[in-house]
């Protein structure tokens, strides 16, 4: 079933949450042992992201420093059928520009149909970490709004190949990202919401949004997105603190703002496990409030971790 369609037909707020796929020369049980708890609160689908090859620099044999390319974590396709096949629940894989061709990207796309998969969740991918910006791939997407474009042609027939006859069209549910504080490389909130939009206009079924700690924030956000015209759900995306030392990461990294009671209340504690039990009383308040207002589901990010999302699931489902 796609997303949209669960959505549609819930008579209540959708659990579900996302997994990272595992490191290179784990095994798929650490995917299995982080879902397994997970299970019990009948999530409506798992999210599995996708991350693009990064560049390390090893010492060469005269003492330089030598750029090699390589991925951490083995490829999404392949994770997302298991997961699927495994659990009989439908997952929605990430989509990124990054690192991809618009052909590789057809071929993946084309996998994931052929495999049933019927869900994807469209980001452009984080910037390169060694030149600090995001760069395409020669002949790759740009911006996700090319990649939105790329797949709903797909779901009308059209490949990159116009020579195909009579091509069949795919038939895959199209998520993309939302930011409630705006993306950090966004000039603005207008401009950021205005590409958002575009993103939606351009066939996305609905959005899903980055981690955020007020609600006041995901609320105005909401707002502003149904006063310039976006129609489709929006669902709110909630990661618990789990370290002392988000206190600062998170903002650096996901250029998210942290309410100044949470960030009194983490200051004190005495260590991470303070941190994680003050991370889960403030994720549980969040989506209980979030749950009242009627959203239609929630987001879990799970970084690879289970334990403090089954403590939130268990006081909120």
């Amino acid at each position: 079933m796609k997303v949209i369609e669960h959505i549609n037909n819930a008579k209540s707020t959708l659990f579900s949450f996302e997994l990272l796929p595992p490191l290179k020369g784990s095994t798929l049980q650490t995917i299995f042992d982080t879902i397994d708890p997970l299970m019990g609160f009948n999530p409506a689908y798992i999210n599995v992201t996708y991350h693009r090859e990064e560049v390390v620099y090893r010492p060469g044999a005269n003492g330089s420093l030598i750029p090699t390319v390589l991925r951490r974590r083995p490829g999404t396709v392949g994770i997302t059928a298991a997961i699927q096949h495994k659990y009989k629940v439908d997952v929605v894989p990430h989509i990124i520009c990054g690192g991809f061709t618009q052909q590789e990207t057809e071929d993946a796309l084309i996998d994931l149909d052929f495999l049933g998969i019927h869900n994807i969740l469209v980001v452009r991918g984080d910037a390169d970490k060694i030149v600090g910006k995001f760069e395409a791939k020669a002949g790759g997407h740009r911006y996700a709004v090319q990649l939105v474009k790329q797949a709903i042609a797909m779901n009308k027939g059209a490949y990159l190949d116009e020579c195909l006859e009579k091509p069949n069209p795919t038939n895959f549910c199209v998520g993309v990202a939302g930011y409630p504080e705006k993306h950090a490389e966004a000039p603005n909130v207008t401009s950021d919401l205005q590409r958002l939009k575009e993103k939606v206009d351009a066939g996305a079924d609905y959005i899903v949004t980055q981690m955020f700690f007020d609600n006041s924030k995901f609320f105005e956000f909401e707002k502003h997105c149904r006063e310039i015209g976006i129609t489709v759900p929006i669902i709110p995306g909630i990661k618990p603190i789990s370290l002392k030392e988000h206190l600062s990461i998170l903002p650096r990294i996901f250029n998210v703002h942290l309410p100044q009671e949470l960030v009194t209340d983490l200051e004190k504690c005495a260590d991470n496990k303070a941190a994680k039990e003050l991370g889960v009383e403030w994720a549980v308040a969040q989506a209980k409030e979030l749950k009242e207002k009627g959203v239609p589901s929630i987001h879990f990010y799970t970084m690879g971790k289970s334990d403090n999302i089954v403590k939130i699931a268990r006081r909120v489902y």
